[in-house]
């Protein structure tokens, strides 16, 4: 089975999922902006594979290597993208650098003028 690659930001990491079997799996949302309109792409990671996922953050740009999964259930055909790689290209913005603050007076003289209206 061959493998692909994708590009994108990071758009969420969801939480680890437990199953009573003991299975895990952990999913994430990389956006890709390759293309007119962005695509939000969903991927698995699973069993020892969930911790490619500890240090990955929202706003990160990254590649992912992944593989194609199919299967039937009940007559309806489902695909994962089952990802085992996940290489971080550039990091996400510090909080104080994503939106510039104004400088802002700390007190403004009140208007005293009653409005036009």
């Amino acid at each position: 089975m061959g493998s692909y690659d994708l590009t994108g930001k990071v758009k969420v990491v969801m939480d680890t999922q437990t199953f009573d079997s003991g299975f895990k799996k952990r999913e994430f949302v990389v956006t890709m902006e390759d293309s007119r309109y962005p695509q939000d792409i969903c991927f698995e990671t699973l069993a020892e594979k969930i911790s490619i996922l500890d240090n990955i953050k929202p706003d990160q740009e990254v590649k992912v290597s992944f593989d194609i999964r199919g299967r039937e259930y009940n007559g309806r055909y489902f695909n994962n993208l089952s990802a085992w790689k996940i290489e971080v290209l550039s990091q996400a913005p510090a909080a104080d650098e994503s939106s510039p603050v104004e400088n802002i007076p700390a007190e403004l003289e009140p208007d005293t003028e009653d409005p036009p209206f």
